[in-house]
């Protein structure tokens, strides 16, 4: 057995197959925690991280191994990211969206498994869906993958405006992407837009752009409260190009897509939230350090083991248990074989996991700032930067209330909801 993973604090009955991919994580983690306060202060993302990544293999670690990739699953991805966080939040929240554009080639090929597709659609959602994996595993490029905007409906928790339109030998593409990370750094863009014939999901597609594709460019770059140096900035498409071997364009893809997937939206949403338990768990081993070596003046006591100390310590301890607690469950809710959960239910969980995981990762950074103390508070050093970070949590996506409002509705009425909307231009 080769030795213990940094992901094995979070994913903890590892295979040996398992282990291997997160020890492939541990080796950049030094380059990661070289840069991250830098990162931090200049809200840059340190571009000498995606040859790193890359080189590592780790840009295909959910990509099958007849693709070029490392053969991983969520399981693997929620360990990745955790780990990664643990020393730059911001480089795994960005690696977290790169690898979340393998479900656009893999969601594809598991809905002609299931009999979805008729036989003239097959070849070529085939070959969208193999185009993806190949180009993150044997060509070991950085996908971004891009859905959200700034536009908001009641209805639906991500609101598609961006519209392609047909054209001599492909698609023109124009909207503007909010979020998503990796803006000019990612070699490719795979953006959700919804066809101009309809304004169904069932007319949502999704198509593969070039950074560099004439068109592209980027939003005004924002200076965020954390999370700085993800390159969240967005998008803008403006008659952009894409030939039709860049699109899977097939009616109702985008939908069957979901049908297919274990979890909310198009699974592995959990790896999301994974990223914040690792910058929590960091914050927490930062203040449990401190804690147990630094004494009270002229003793050998630590100041740790204060009355009131202690019962900051256990407050930690118990929100960082809590977060980890509703993240096992929902990766066991979506890996587990037979299924333990029907999907709706398993979404469900989900809408009310991911505000308990965030809430619960926040709340570590502000015990461990009341157990630290005033020294511990400079805007480089770990505790503000774990606030700073683990607060975006609360916004990022969905506020909790939402979760929990959405959840609540299906328990009501026994439906789950609309996810994904559109919305004319």
């Amino acid at each position: 057995m080769t030795g213990r993973a940094i992901g094995e604090l979070f994913i903890q009955d590892m295979t040996d197959a398992e282990r291997a991919r997160a020890l492939k994580v541990d080796s950049v983690l030094p380059a990661l925690a070289e840069k991250a306060v830098e990162a931090d202060l200049s809200g840059t993302f340190p571009i000498e991280h995606v040859r790193t990544i890359s080189e590592a293999g780790l840009l295909g670690l959910t990509v099958p191994t007849d693709y070029g990739g490392l053969g991983g699953g969520l399981r693997d991805l929620a360990a990745a990211t955790f780990a990664m966080a643990t020393e730059c939040a911001s480089t795994s929240l960005a690696y977290f969206f790169q690898c979340s554009g393998s479900s656009r080639g893999l969601l594809p090929l598991a809905a002609i498994e299931a009999g979805l597709y008729d036989s003239d659609e097959i070849p070529v959602v085939r070959a969208f869906g193999e185009k993806i994996l190949r180009r993150m595993g044997d060509e070991g490029r950085w996908v971004a993958n891009f859905a959200s905007e700034s536009v908001r409906t009641k209805g639906a928790a991500i609101t598609i405006a961006t519209e392609a339109s047909r054209t001599d030998g492909g698609w023109l593409v124009n909207g503007v992407k909010s979020f998503g990370c990796a803006t000019g750094v990612a070699d490719d863009y795979l953006v959700t837009a919804k066809l101009d014939t309809g304004d169904t999901a069932e007319h949502l597609a999704v198509f593969l752009i070039d950074r560099t594709a004439p068109g592209t460019g980027e939003r005004t770059k924002w200076d965020a409260v954390g999370m700085r140096a993800t390159a969240t900035h967005g998008i803008v498409l403006e008659d952009v190009f894409v030939s039709d071997d860049d699109a899977l364009t097939v009616p109702g893809s985008f939908v069957k897509m979901t049908q297919v997937s274990r979890g909310s939206f198009v699974g592995n949403q959990v790896a999301l939230s994974s990223v914040y338990i690792g910058a929590a768990q960091a914050v927490y081993d930062f203040a449990i350090n401190f804690l147990t070596t630094t004494t009270y003046h002229g003793t050998d006591e630590p100041i740790g083991t204060s009355n009131v100390h202690q019962q900051l310590v256990g407050s930690m301890r118990r929100h960082l248990d809590t977060a980890m607690l509703w993240a096992r469950r929902q990766i066991a809710l979506e890996t587990a074989n037979p299924e333990i959960l029907h999907k709706d239910d398993v979404v469900a969980n989900w809408r009310i996991a991911k505000g308990e995981i965030a809430d619960n990762c926040f709340q570590v950074a502000v015990q461990a700032m009341k157990a630290c103390g005033t020294s511990n508070t400079g805007m480089t050093g770990p505790i503000s930067r774990a606030l700073r970070d683990l607060s975006m949590g609360l916004v990022q996506g969905f506020p909790a209330e939402r979760g929990r409002l959405e959840a609540a509705s299906y328990l009501v009425s026994g439906s789950e909801g609309a996810q994904f909307g559109t919305t004319g231009t």
